[in-house]
C-alpha cells in the first residue's frame, strides 16, 4: 500500500486530494493488488455481510464458547437493550452487544472476520454496526471498513497486531483505533479527526497485557472486545468535538511497538501471567488440563 506508511501520509493525502481517508485507501490498495475497484469494494463488503451476521447471531441466541467460559454476553446486553434498561443508551449499548456477540461468534468457532485478529473480532464490527447500522446506508459501512483496514495496515507495518508478539494493546488496542476511525468517517468527520481518534483510542491501551486464561481466547478477551468498541466510540466522540491528541498518532503506534517488545514472556499470549496466572485463572487450566 504505502512504502513507508504512517497514518500522516495517508491524511496528508486525503486532504490534498479532498477525499475521504477511505477513498484514498481504496486507491492505494486498487494500485498496489492490481485488482479492480469494483473487485475490492465487492470483498469489503461480503466481509460486512459476514460480520453482521456474527453479530445477528451472538445477539438473537445464547452462543457458548469452545471451553464454556462464556456464554450469551451479547444476547443478554442486546435484551437489556431492547427493554429500556440500558445505563448507556443508544448507541452505546448496541456497540458494546455486538461486539460481545461478535466475540462470542469467534470463540464458538463460528465465522468471523479478523480484524485486525480474531480475538479482537468484534471491536470493528460492534462500533460499525452498532453506530451506522440503522441510519449510515450500507455503502457508508463499507466506507468505514476501507477507513479501518487503513489503520489497521499501518499498524501492523509500524508495530504488530499480533497479541503473541505485543500483548493485547496489539489486539483490542489496534481495533479500537481502527473503529474509532471507521466511527469518525461513519460522522462525517474529517482525515485529520479520524487520525486524532485512532491516537485517542490507543493512548488508552497501551501496555495491555495479553493473559488469555487456560490459553483460550474466552476470558477476558470476549469482554475486552467490549470494552474496546466503547473506547473507539468515546475516542472518536472527543475527536469530533475538535480535541486533538497531543501525540500524533504514528508515534503512538511506534510507543506501542516499542511497550510490546519489552513485555515480559508471560505477559504475551503464552497465559503465564496477568489473569491467566490468578488462582481461578490456574483452577480453570487444570480443570482442562485433566479433562484432555
Amino acid at each position: 500500500m504505502l512504502s513507508a506508511p504512517s497514518i500522516s501520509e495517508l491524511v496528508a493525502r486525503a486532504e490534498a486530494d479532498g477525499k475521504p481517508l477511505s477513498e484514498v485507501i481504496l486507491e492505494l490498495e486498487t494500485a498496489a493488488s492490481e485488482r479492480g475497484r469494483d473487485e475490492i469494494w465487492e470483498g469489503m463488503r461480503a466481509a460486512l455481510r459476514t460480520m453482521r451476521e456474527a453479530a445477528e447471531r451472538g445477539t438473537r441466541s445464547s452462543v457458548r464458547s469452545m471451553g464454556g467460559l462464556v456464554e450469551g454476553c451479547g444476547r443478554r446486553v442486546n435484551a437489556l437493550r431492547l427493554r429500556g434498561e440500558s445505563i448507556l443508551g443508544e448507541p452505546m449499548t448496541s456497540v458494546v452487544a455486538k461486539a460481545l456477540a461478535v466475540a462470542e461468534v469467534n470463540a464458538a468457532m463460528g465465522r468471523v472476520v479478523a480484524c485486525p485478529t480474531a480475538g479482537s473480532c468484534g471491536v470493528v464490527p460492534g462500533v460499525i454496526l452498532g453506530l451506522g447500522g440503522e441510519q449510515a446506508s450500507e455503502d457508508d459501512l463499507v466506507r468505514a471498513l476501507f477507513t479501518a483496514a487503513g489503520v489497521g495496515y499501518v499498524i501492523a507495518q509500524r508495530a504488530t497486531v499480533s497479541g503473541a508478539e505485543g500483548g493485547c494493546q496489539a489486539e483490542c488496542g489496534a481495533a479500537s483505533a481502527m473503529a474509532a476511525a471507521a466511527a469518525v468517517e461513519i460522522a462525517g468527520g474529517s482525515p485529520r479527526q479520524a487520525a486524532d481518534a485512532v491516537a485517542i483510542a490507543l493512548k488508552s491501551f497501551l501496555g495491555l497485557v495479553c493473559d488469555p486464561v487456560a490459553g483460550l481466547v474466552e476470558v477476558p478477551c470476549i469482554k475486552r472486545n467490549a470494552s474496546a468498541a466503547a473506547v473507539a466510540l468515546v475516542a472518536a466522540e472527543m475527536a469530533l468535538a475538535g480535541i486533538e491528541s497531543v501525540i500524533p498518532a504514528d508515534e503512538v503506534i511506534d510507543a506501542m511497538g516499542e511497550i510490546g517488545r519489552r513485555l515480559p514472556l508471560e505477559l504475551r499470549e503464552t497465559a503465564r501471567g496477568g489473569l491467566a496466572a490468578t488462582p481461578t485463572g490456574r483452577l480453570i487450566a487444570a480443570r482442562f488440563r485433566a479433562d484432555e
